[in-house]
């Protein structure tokens, strides 16, 4: 993979609902008298970035440069975040402060390397046209110096569809590749991306089919290239790897790698951050897919937010 020696000068644009994850940490012993439910004994907290924001931090953490577009709150924890990711390397100076919308939050309880219970503070409504037409304008400044655009999409009421349409019209007019890391079932929204990236719930969902149907993977990945033109969809499967759909071409599996699974948190972020960054490097998309897999699998064996790093990587390919 000698793209590997090319990841610190590809420039990916990350566009997505950016958050704030907090962890609180602690020991269970005994269940509470007031209710069934554990008593968690707080031991210590942690923040990390979360959602788009993490994509980004993923991206720093391969070496690559992450450009990150999304909106916060004027809020005690945009400062927050601000401070994490520049500790990450990556740049909050295209993040767009709302007045009106807080800074979303995810707070996970963890006892015992289990998540216990997770709290979300947050608006999902869509943005006004005003809001809409700063993000934009923010987007046409920041694709300038990007070779890839990932898109990172939460349901946090950033990508609405006029939003999305406006995001894909911009890429086409630069020729930047375009990848997707969706939510809910209309992809028809996504029309224009170059990659999308579901999981295999997601797929499911989508085509409106079980997640259980022994093809449900196979079926939906054929169904959503053939229904939304996308140039390739990559279909994880958890703990069974990845599948590539391309056009014209039969689909390609890669085994999971992970030893151990502790917490799946973040590992779509991992993966379109990998597979970005990867492609903007010179990647053949077999090859990106294959390196996201493997980044993957790292980092479901850690617990909470975290961030795979170039070494980690260098690492793992050559113990395989």
């Amino acid at each position: 993979m000698e793209f590997l020696n090319d990841l610190s000068k590809a420039r990916i644009l990350v566009v997505g609902d950016v958050m704030l994850d907090r962890y609180w940490w602690g020991t269970v012993s005994r269940i509470s008298p007031e209710a069934p439910v554990p008593i968690v004994r707080l031991s210590n907290s942690s923040l990390a970035a979360g959602g788009a924001a993490n994509v980004a931090v993923n991206i720093a953490g391969l070496g690559a440069t992450p450009i990150l577009v999304g909106i916060v709150g004027r809020d005690t924890e945009s400062s927050l975040l601000r401070q994490i990711l520049k500790e990450k390397a990556v740049s909050p100076d295209y993040l767009i402060e709302f007045v009106d919308r807080p800074t979303t939050v995810k707070t996970r309880i963890i006892a015992h390397s289990q998540q216990v219970a997770r709290v979300d503070q947050e608006i999902d409504d869509g943005l006004t046209d005003n809001q809409a037409s700063t993000v934009v304008d923010t987007i046409c400044q920041a694709i300038e110096s990007a070779d890839v655009v990932a898109i990172s999409d939460y349901a946090k009421g950033l990508l609405t569809s006029e939003v999305l349409s406006s995001v894909f019209e911009i890429c086409q007019k630069h020729s930047r590749e375009t990848l997707v890391d969706p939510k809910g079932k209309d992809y028809a929204k996504y029309r224009g991306a170059s990659v999308v990236t579901p999981n295999r719930r997601e797929a499911a969902e989508a085509c409106n089919i079980e997640e259980n149907r022994p093809d449900a993977v196979e079926y939906a990945g054929k169904r959503l290239l053939d229904e939304h033109q996308f140039g390739s969809v990559l279909i994880t499967r958890g703990e069974e790897g990845v599948t590539l759909f391309q056009n014209g071409s039969e689909p390609i599996h890669f085994e999971a790698m992970a030893r151990s699974v502790y917490d799946v948190t973040g590992a779509g972020d991992t993966v379109i951050a990998t597979l970005a960054s990867s492609i903007a490097a010179g990647a053949q998309l077999a090859d990106a897919a294959r390196l996201a897999n493997v980044a993957a699998g790292l980092v479901v064996e850690k617990v909470g937010t975290t961030a795979v790093s170039i070494a980690e990587l260098r690492s793992a390919l050559n113990g395989e």
